[in-house]
């Protein structure tokens, strides 16, 4: 049996010795998207949820969405689970059924929870649990994120008031959309145009301006894109205008402008929160045949020398018969590259290469009538001399809208001679000192004038303890940048704006970015100058403009009175976040509250013992935290740090400085009073009272403990009673002494210590201890303080007063006469007394007793051939008879009488002895009897036997009436014995009496 135990008990500890490792080697996380998500009332919304270190990837991991509303921040509202269909409250419990409320599972470690159609109520805290599937004691299992439900505010209409529009193949086209919205957040509009053909279900996208201001021709019209034929262009903030240079055939169908509203989330991803449409327009266009096709002519014109920088103008011309009908394409070509081409629609279209100057305006080509046409370059430079020619081809529109090229035709080469001229380039640093914030971009632009030919531009930088410039980032002539090797991982970048500027760009620069910065910019033709601009570039650490300092004007207070700390931040021009942290005398930083510069506040302490207050100063913020009501729960070392988001992360700066809050308990009152001295005698009830004279509130309770000093200087504790009222002994007081000893509570208060049946060893100092307790604001029993009060209780013993008579008489007898020996206490001790009374008789020098009465009732005979009748005819008289005496009866007689009494502790004992006089008798023939008393003794046996006769005669009187009454009632029968023949039964019924016969 052991081996099968200790065999069984090996494998178990392993497994579990392998769980409890596990679990401490794993840790799970569980991560939400970062809010607040703001989101439109009727939009849709999605929230991803996910769990990781978890042992088993690969098991599906169920979760649980919450939401805690706004209106009742402490109530925690079930929205759905993907494990329990139940799960979901009667608020969401209809739209997760239908669906309308989901979450699904993208893997096994995460979900996305989705609302397809937002209510304004479905605001609030939005919390993701993971359930936990493996017994993981580490880890995060819960995360939570806030979702802000805004009106939707966007407005999108079209500017013409016709719904219906007709034009000619080859005529323009203007629509203008207005797009605007009224959300208070940072939000941004993209705009698209949109053409639905005529039986076609699903509408193209034309044009689309995005909400980075990015144009993106639809599939289908990149080309006319190209060739400028079709373009979108914002005018003012809310005009949105769109324009078709000239319509065609497939161009016929529904056309409308539909906008969209984005806003950026806290993981910078960009969120579609609305998209409307404007009303549609029905366009029409009408076709247009071309038949002619006759010959081309071109001829190509332009001046022989030019110098640097002057404009070229290089005018062509096509001589062709139906000139105005027909439809032609014309390009110019320099040494047989082409620079720009104007198509049959008048589309322009220039080389990549030229395309920048085309922008700038230094490149422009137009068709100024039928068949004529100009290219304008200004300002020329020394590269461009050489051969140019026109080179044009006929075009035939076909019945599907589309162009067919026909054969080229050149016109004869021109050559143009450029002479250089000298350089006017002069560079100007726009904003020569800048003062940044840490986390700030810098943005430098470098102006330049008197350009007449390629430039390229060099950014360099000079701390302030480098006398030497490092280089950062260039800009080539064709456009080409590159970056150094030390900026390869920053987000740098430079930029032609224009001709004349150049822009440069550093992200998120830090304090050590700060020093000078230049900007070289250099003529890349021949003799060509360079010159050189500079900035001082100044970037302030968060940590120097942001200052946290922390006081109060009580730290030192009363338990239950408010306190207000003040925390001070100065300079600040960042929104920052605030959290308020506390030490304990545990020395553990728990965080009470973080105030997030959206205005939110997150609480980890108990939010009712807290208040919190903002207030806006020209050159400060104070932050104040009230403590409602504060107990010793919230007396510690109180801090208040700031944090900035910095590069996608919260950074701490240094904390304020700690203070240190000390709530102390109010002053006691207590007071006691109790008898200094107290006096009992042995067998006494005593009372120790111990009575509350002065207290520190009507609400205060108390413990009390009652203690014991002895005559030998020990110490023992006899109770306690808790603040409860539950008692408890003292390990020292025996289980049988505790039945007589109590304490109880009285009005006052005042605490009654009583001890049943005082003993000797009960004597000495009793020391009342009081403890007073008050109740703190969060329901805590405080400790206030303790006082003493002494009583010294003195026992004393019973003082006995027992007496009986000592009378010596003589008594002469007759043979087989009886005689009495009597027993009378004079005096007792107390009325509560028994007795043990024993008769002796002494015939020589030896005395034995012949008969006792114990105060039990039990009789008992001690001398053989001794008849005896005891009896006890009234309280303190007790008698015996000898019964038929004879001559050996002679001798002395006398009793002993022990008086017995009563206590608690020792039940009964004997306190006192006494013996009585001597009865001497003598038995003879004559049988007198004679008394050596003197006369006061004899006259009280007198009385005695007076007072006995009495009551006997009135006895015998009485049993002779019933008899009589008994005998007339039956008839006259007589009884069988008369009541004279027992002449000492009257005496025995009477005393409760008892004949005894002695037999060994």
């Amino acid at each position: 049996m052991t081996f099968a135990v200790s065999s069984l008990w090996r494998p178990t500890s392993l497994i579990l010795l392998g769980l409890f490792l596990r679990c401490e080697a794993q840790r799970v996380n569980t991560e939400i998207q970062a809010g607040p998500l703001y989101r439109v009332v009727g939009s849709q919304l999605t929230i991803s949820c996910s769990a990781s270190g978890f042992a088993d990837e690969k098991l599906k991991k169920d979760f649980e969405f919450r939401l805690v509303d706004p209106a009742r921040p402490t109530v925690e509202i079930n929205v759905i689970s993907s494990a329990d269909p139940d799960f979901s409250y009667s608020r969401f419990l209809s739209r997760a059924q239908t669906k309308a409320i989901s979450i699904t599972h993208v893997d096994p470690n995460s979900v996305i929870f989705e609302i397809k159609h937002l209510l304004k109520q479905d605001e609030g805290e939005y919390e993701c649990t993971v359930v936990k599937p493996e017994y993981v004691l580490n880890g995060v299992y819960t995360a939570k994120t806030v979702v802000k439900v805004i009106d939707d505010s966007l407005s999108v209409t079209s500017s013409d008031s016709t719904t219906s529009l007709s034009f000619d193949e080859g005529e323009s086209l203007t629509l203008i959309c207005q797009a605007s919205t009224n959300t208070i957040q940072h939000v941004h509009l993209s705009l698209i145009w949109y053409l639905r053909k005529d039986g076609a279900q699903d509408a193209i996208p034309i044009i689309s301006l995005d909400r980075d201001f990015t144009l993106t021709p639809g599939q289908g019209f990149e080309q006319r894109y190209k060739e400028e034929a079709i373009s979108l262009d914002k005018l003012g903030e809310a005009e949105y205008r769109l324009k078709i240079a000239e319509l065609a055939l497939s161009d016929q169908g529904q056309i409308y402008c539909q906008a969209q509203e984005w806003i950026q989330d806290p993981d910078r991803s960009w969120y579609m929160i609305a998209q409307k449409n404007a009303e549609e327009i029905t366009l029409t266009v009408k076709a247009k045949v071309v038949t002619d096709t006759s010959a081309l002519g071109v001829n190509i014109s332009a001046p022989l020398e030019l110098q640097e920088g002057q404009e070229l103008l290089l005018p062509c011309s096509i001589n062709a018969q139906n000139l105005a009908r027909r439809f032609f394409s014309l390009a110019w070509l320099w040494e047989g590259v082409e620079l720009a081409r104007i198509g049959p629609t008048g589309i322009l279209t220039v080389k990549q290469e030229y395309s920048d100057r085309e922008k700038d305006g230094e490149l422009r080509a137009t068709r100024t009538g039928n068949g004529k046409y100009l290219l304008r370059l200004k300002p020329v430079r020394t590269t461009h001399g050489g051969n140019y020619i026109c080179r044009a081809w006929p075009e035939e529109r076909g019945e599907d809208g589309n162009f067919k090229q026909g054969p080229a035709q050149d016109s004869q080469p021109q050559n143009v001679k450029i002479s250089p001229t000298e350089s006017e380039l002069t560079v100007e640093m726009k904003t020569p000192v800048q003062t940044l914030l840490q986390g700030d971009r810098l943005r430098l632009v470098c102006k330049v004038e008197g350009v007449n030919g390629g430039l390229s531009i060099a950014w360099q930088r000079k701390s302030a303890q480098s006398p030497v410039y490092t280089s950062i980032i260039s800009l080539s002539e064709s456009g080409i940048t590159e970056k150094a090797e030390a900026f390869a991982s920053r987000e740098v970048r430079v930029t032609r704006t224009s001709t004349k500027s150049f822009v440069f760009e550093l992200d998120r620069v830090a304090p050590s970015d700060a020093g000078t910065y230049g900007c070289d910019v250099s003529e890349t033709q021949n003799n060509g100058k360079t010159l050189s601009q500079s900035a001082n570039v100044i970037v302030n650490s968060i940590d120097s403009l942001v200052k946290v300092s922390l006081k109060s004007r009580t730290p030192v207070v009363t338990l239950g009175t408010d306190v207000e700390l003040m925390c001070k931040v100065l300079n600040q021009r960042i929104p920052v976040t605030l959290t308020w942290s506390l030490k304990t005398d545990d020395s553990n930083l728990n965080t009470i509250l973080v105030l997030y510069s959206n205005g939110s506040i997150s609480w980890s302490g108990d939010q009712h013992r807290y208040q919190v207050t903002v207030n806006n100063r020209a050159d400060s913020v104070m932050h104040y935290l009230k403590i409602l009501a504060a107990s010793h729960r919230e007396a510690g070392v109180y801090q208040c740090e700031v944090s900035v988001f910095l590069d996608n992360v919260h950074k701490k700066l240094p904390p304020s400085n700690p203070l240190k809050v000390m709530v102390q308990n109010p002053a006691s009152k207590l007071a006691l009073s109790s008898k200094p001295t107290i006096t009992e005698s042995i067998n006494a009830d005593v009372q120790i009272d111990c009575k509350v004279t002065l207290r520190t509130s009507e609400s205060s309770l108390y413990a009390v403990t009652w203690e014991l000093q002895q005559e030998d200087g020990s110490w023992k504790t006899i109770l306690s009673s808790d603040r409860n009222a539950l008692i408890t002994f003292g390990p020292q007081i025996k289980e049988s002494h505790r039945q007589r000893i109590g304490m109880r509570r009285t009005d006052g208060p005042t605490f009654e210590l009583t001890i049943r049946q005082a003993r000797i060893s009960d004597k000495g100092i009793y020391v009342c201890k009081v403890e007073e307790f008050l109740q703190d604001p969060q329901g805590e029993w405080l400790s206030l303080s303790y006082e003493n009060s002494t009583t010294d209780l003195n026992v004393m013993e019973l003082d006995t007063n027992l007496s009986i008579e000592k009378n010596e008489v003589e008594m002469n007898v007759s043979i087989a006469g009886d005689f009495s020996i009597p027993c009378h206490i004079t005096q007792q001790s107390s009325s509560e007394s028994q007795f043990q009374v024993t008769w002796f008789w002494q015939k020589d020098t030896e005395a034995k007793p012949i008969f006792t009465a114990y105060r039990n009732s039990t009789l008992q005979a001690r001398i053989e051939n001794v008849a005896v009748r005891y009896g006890h005819p009234l309280p303190g008289h007790f008698n015996l008879i000898v019964l038929q005496s004879n001559a050996e009866n002679s001798g002395l007689y006398f009793c002993e009488v022990e008086e017995w009494l009563y206590s608690f502790a020792y039940g009964w004992r004997k306190v006192a002895v006494e013996r009585s006089g001597n009865l001497n008798v003598n038995v003879d023939a004559e049988g007198s009897a004679r008394a050596v008393s003197d006369p006061a003794q004899m006259a009280n046996i007198w009385m005695a036997v007076f007072v006995v006769t009495m009551f006997l005669s009135f006895f015998i009187i009485m049993v002779l009436v019933v008899k009589i009454c008994k005998s007339k009632t039956s008839g006259g029968k007589k009884s069988a014995n008369s009541l004279w023949m027992e002449p000492h039964r009257h005496e025995s019924q009477m005393l409760s009496s008892e004949s005894l016969k002695l037999e060994g």
